[in-house]
């Protein structure tokens, strides 16, 4: 399906619990920040939050993800995660990210997510209905 791409903006800031002995934050911690974003980005922007996904019988789950890292974050520092939907498959989605330093907007890492939607009655991969890809083709 061709899309839009239209991309969404979250800022977030680097907590002490996200640091790592190396003194930056540890690679774990962008796929939070991707989801919290997602999250964030699916209420205020496609005007569809995670609960009416719930309401619907449906969830997300990571297929699988790929990140290559640029610069590190470190404490206290500001970010910006930027999403956009890249491609819909029948029973999921691709979404590519950017997290960049807010002060100059250089790229920390890159990479995408592919989340799987699900029944959450059986935890199986379910086909999107089409009213879902109508509200988040924008």
């Amino acid at each position: 399906m061709n899309l839009n791409k239209t991309r969404f903006e979250t800022l977030l800031r680097v907590r002490p619990d996200d640091i790592d002995m190396n003194i930056h934050v540890h690679s774990s911690k962008y796929i939070d920040y991707v989801l919290a974003a997602r999250y964030d980005q699916m209420e205020r922007c496609y005007k569809m939050p995670i609960q009416e996904f719930m309401k619907h019988g449906y969830g997300w789950v990571v297929r699988n993800t790929f990140i290559e890292f640029k610069r590190p974050l470190g404490l206290g520092d500001e970010l910006i995660v930027e999403t956009h939907i890249d491609e819909f498959y029948k029973d999921g989605v691709k979404v590519n990210f950017r997290i960049l330093r807010a002060d100059n907007r250089k790229e920390s890492c890159t990479g995408y997510f592919n989340y799987t939607m699900i029944l959450i009655s059986n935890g199986r991969a379910a086909q999107i209905p089409d009213w879902i890809i109508e509200r988040y083709s924008i």
